[in-house]
């Protein structure tokens, strides 16, 4: 009961993602069209195997029917077009691939002239039909995997060509999440044909992998992947807006601690704030999420003991609170901007240095009294 209960979530899950990712803003375009067309017809697979096991199946011919088409030919297709659209090359618009499904509309007619006389008993085919369809099914099968290995590895070949790091590697996890299911899939179905060996077990454990695949590709291959796009865009817009930007930056060594320094040590003309708040203003120093007090320090060759004192003292903040507000002023600036607006805000607050949506709302609603999308709201208004 437990299993058809994570099956049937699965399955309504997959079907509502596969909608939302067709219809959604946020995941507009071609190549996650693709991945939605994959995921629905992988939670229909999963769907049959429900109907099998509730005895659906074996009540109602035309559902049967349904389940003898080979939707799985489809699977290796819509990942190959996804992976082309991804990369963005130029194969992804061939006619010629298009004739990759000609497999799939064969074989569901195949089955559905079969089923016409074995379910439905509607027809009776001549003899020789019969014989030639007989061969056209025991060959079916090594076909089947010859086509998914073919096609998936012709898919593979074309994530060379992806130029980010991150997406390249989750575009490889989703081939290969996807080539595991659909080989061991064809492998357990070769089992049964040739050794008789009973598959319902093998499938159903099939099945909680595929529903696992759902989830994931949920978050890494589409949101995780729009995410780091975002980020390479925003990155890329903002060094462009620095490189065009001349700031007279400050020497880079630092002067030696002189008895005057001594007496101004914790005052805004301070040397060492003045050359964290280049850092910060003019360099953009905030935005490296891996930075904390003890790096920081050491770029201004003082003490991390040293940099808190300055901080508190002069701004009345610890360094964390301090750095928190260079980036939640960046967010701000960059909702505001309009070469922006295309991007989520989440992206917006992981370049700007913050190391995850928790960190990022929290600061945000701290420094700004508000939410990033109330803030949003807010502006729009005006």
């Amino acid at each position: 009961m437990i299993y058809l209960t994570i099956l049937n979530i699965a399955i309504f899950q997959g079907l509502v993602l596969g909608a939302i990712i067709l219809r959604a803003p946020l995941f507009k375009g071609k190549g996650n069209s693709y991945l939605a067309y994959a995921i629905i017809t992988l939670s229909i697979l999963i769907l049959n195997l429900v109907l099998d096991l509730t005895g659906i199946l074996s009540r109602y011919a035309f559902l049967k029917m349904l389940d003898n088409i080979e939707w799985v030919l489809l699977i290796p297709v819509f990942i190959l077009f996804f992976i082309l659209n991804k990369v963005e090359h130029p194969k992804k618009s061939s006619k010629k691939l298009k004739l990759l499904y000609v497999p799939f509309l064969f074989s569901a007619l195949l089955n559905i002239f079969n089923d016409l006389e074995y379910l439905l008993d509607v027809y009776t085919f001549p003899s020789k039909i019969k014989e030639i369809m007989f061969i056209a099914f025991a060959a079916e099968n090594i076909l089947i995997l010859l086509f998914l290995v073919c096609v998936l590895a012709y898919g593979y070949s074309f994530i060379k060509y992806e130029q980010h790091i991150k997406e390249r590697t989750w575009l490889k996890k989703i081939w290969f999440w996807i080539f595991s299911i659909l080989f061991s899939w064809v492998l357990i179905v070769l089992g049964h044909l040739i050794g008789n060996y009973d598959i319902s077990q093998p499938l159903e454990i099939l099945a909680l992998v595929a529903t696992f695949l759902i989830h994931w590709t949920t978050y890494f291959g589409i949101f995780k992947y729009k995410l780091a796009r975002d980020q390479e865009e925003i990155k890329a817009l903002i060094n462009k807006n620095l490189s065009n930007t001349n700031y007279k930056a400050l020497d880079k060594k630092t002067p030696a601690i002189t008895s005057e320094l001594v007496k101004d040590i914790f005052k805004t003309d301070n040397i060492y704030f003045q050359k964290l708040e280049h850092l910060c203003n003019d360099k953009e120093l905030y935005r490296d999420e891996t930075l904390n007090r003890e790096k920081t320090a050491q770029l201004l060759e003082i003490s991390p003991g040293y940099l808190s004192q300055i901080i508190n003292t002069i701004t009345g903040k610890n360094f964390a609170s301090y750095i928190n507000d260079f980036r939640v002023e960046a967010v701000k600036k960059m909702i505001l901007d309009p070469e922006f607006e295309k991007y989520s805000l989440l992206a917006i607050g992981l370049e700007s240095g913050f190391t995850s949506k928790t960190a990022f709302y929290a600061a945000f609603k701290k420094g700004a009294g508000m939410t990033p999308n109330a803030y949003k709201k807010s502006k729009n208004k005006f």
